[in-house]
């Protein structure tokens, strides 16, 4: 089997080899721009790795996992422009370099040639990724909706929290995985199963990020450390804070999110002293290895030897001790 790294090298390229009309410029430029800022082409190459896995033919699937790129980069664009973000992986964001309104029609021609791209399978695998790739995509469209109204609650559950970064962000990485198994001649109760193992890998990395906002090293992270409490961005150490405190500390919490001018240093260090005083760190790093070890759970049950099984495994171990 190939490794991540491998994996990764064949998407790189297959994305720079994507064709797209000259004319109209301001149409397709922010395209070539957008998938040339690069990432890391995790969900692409995991489509390859579960295709791989099975015995399948890797270059099959090829297609479909650019699919998955050109789709993730799509959300991201629009994101951008919901979040007015100037940056995004250190360069201008499309919207800010064009105007919002070119950001928004390359991103709709995106999610065109992802389908386009999506459709490059066998006839008998056609409709079931098809479907697949539809609730991938209406997954994380409600995902996203879910979490901007939560920006106006003040009683979101945690419950409700993980349900909207699965939406969000789990439920791609689950769909990658699927249809890469299908691709590779699985047995629908296997991809299914490699599904799963993505979502709750996905889950469990996000309450990792959350986790690290706060406590990791910022060097070691690669982001500034607090920034989603500057942000008074909703996460599972802020709800479930809000959740165990007393009257005093949910007074305060509610003060600090108030998204009133504080200074940023005494905002953060008094709103992590208060997450120390309940232990939330405890209680976030419970929750994410919970869903970690569903994800294992769920590679375990797949009936296939545990040598290829290895690769995932590997890969999910790497992803999850960003930091001790």
């Amino acid at each position: 089997m190939r490794t991540i790294n491998q994996l990764q090298e064949i998407i790189n390229r297959e994305v720079d080899r994507l064709d797209f009309p000259i004319y109209p410029a301001d149409l397709y430029e922010p395209i070539k721009y957008i998938l040339a800022l690069g990432g890391k082409r995790i969900r692409p190459a995991l489509l390859l790795m579960s295709c791989d896995m099975f015995g399948g033919d890797v270059q099959k699937a090829v297609p479909p996992a650019l699919a998955i790129e050109v789709f993730h980069n799509f959300t991201l664009m629009h994101d951008d422009i919901m979040d007015n973000a100037p940056l995004r992986r250190g360069k201008v964001t499309v919207h800010e370099k064009w105007n919002k309104n070119v950001a928004i029609l390359s991103g709709d021609v995106m999610l065109v040639k992802g389908y386009e791209l999506m459709m490059n399978v066998d006839d008998h695998l056609l409709r079931p990724i098809m479907n697949i790739f539809n609730d991938t995509a209406v997954g994380v469209c409600e995902g996203q909706q879910i979490d901007m109204g939560f920006e106006t609650r003040s009683d979101v559950r945690i419950d409700e929290y993980i349900n909207m970064i699965r939406l969000k962000t789990a439920v791609v990485l689950g769909g990658a995985l699927k249809i890469g198994a299908l691709i590779g001649g699985s047995t629908s109760e296997d991809a299914l199963l490699l599904q799963t193992f993505g979502e709750q890998l996905g889950v469990a990395f996000q309450l990792q990020d959350d986790i690290l906002d706060v406590y990791g090293d910022p060097e070691k992270f690669g982001k500034q450390v607090g920034g989603d409490i500057l942000s008074n961005k909703k996460t599972f150490l802020q709800i479930k804070a809000l959740e165990l405190a007393d009257e005093q500390q949910a007074f305060d919490l509610t003060r600090w999110f108030s998204g009133m001018q504080f200074d940023p240093k005494k905002k953060i260090a008094a709103v992590t002293g208060i997450y120390d005083q309940l232990n939330i760190r405890h209680y976030a790093w419970e929750t994410m290895h919970t869903y970690a070890a569903n994800a294992f759970e769920a590679l375990d049950a797949i009936s296939l030897p545990p040598a290829p099984k290895q690769y995932l495994r590997d890969f999910a171990d790497g992803l999850m001790v960003r930091e001790n």
